[in-house]
Parts: structure tokens; C-alpha cells; sequence
């Protein structure tokens, strides 16, 4: 993911979360918001409840490559922040890739 598809400033994360357009499985939970760009923005949040810095650092970094290898599913005209539960840490990296693609062609449908 290049650093200008990605939200960056705290005021457009509140933005985008208090809209309260979201999807939401057991794993995730994706806010969004349409943007006037031609391009999906994203955002990743985890909590410091999901565990040491190391272990959300590894959790958005496999985020960020799940989210470039499919950003084809992603709408372009939209800005999404995407949140981590907790019951993610016990997932293999291919099955959240699956519940995200779930997630996000549920959303398309």
C-alpha cells in the first residue's frame, strides 16, 4: 500500500468512524465513507488490548499486503478504516484473508 492510500490524520478517522456506515464479522469491523477522489484510502486501527507492539505491528503489516493484493475489491471512491478484533490472533494469514474478502465482497453485493 503506498503512503497516499493511506488516512493519516486523527480528525479523518473520527470522520470516517462516526458516519456509522459499517460492516462488521467476527474479526473485523470496516467503517466507510465516500471521498472525492478517484481512489480508495484506507486506514488500519488495532488496540492496545490485542496484545504487545509487536504483535499489532505484525497484524496491520499483514493488513497492508492483504489490502494491496486485493484492492480491486475495494469501491474508488471510498475512504475505509479497517479494525482489528482481538479473535484475529488466532487466524493464519490465509484465513484473514478470507474473512476480509468475505467481508468486503459482502459489501459489493
Amino acid at each position: 500500500m503506498k503512503k497516499s492510500d493511506i488516512v493519516k490524520s486523527k480528525i479523518e478517522f473520527n470522520n470516517i468512524m462516526q458516519l456509522n456506515q459499517s460492516l462488521k464479522n467476527k474479526y473485523f469491523i470496516i467503517f466507510k465513507k465516500e471521498n472525492n477522489l478517484n481512489k480508495p484510502l484506507f486506514g488500519i486501527a488495532v488496540g492496545k488490548k490485542i496484545g504487545s507492539a509487536v504483535v499489532r505491528n505484525k497484524l496491520k503489516r499483514q493488513l497492508r499486503m492483504i489490502i494491496t493484493s486485493n484492492k480491486r475489491l475495494f469501491k474508488t471512491n471510498f475512504s475505509y478504516i479497517i479494525l482489528i478484533k482481538k479473535s484475529c490472533l488466532n487466524l493464519s494469514y490465509q484465513e484473514l484473508t478470507n474473512n476480509l474478502i468475505n467481508l468486503i465482497e459482502k459489501d459489493n453485493i
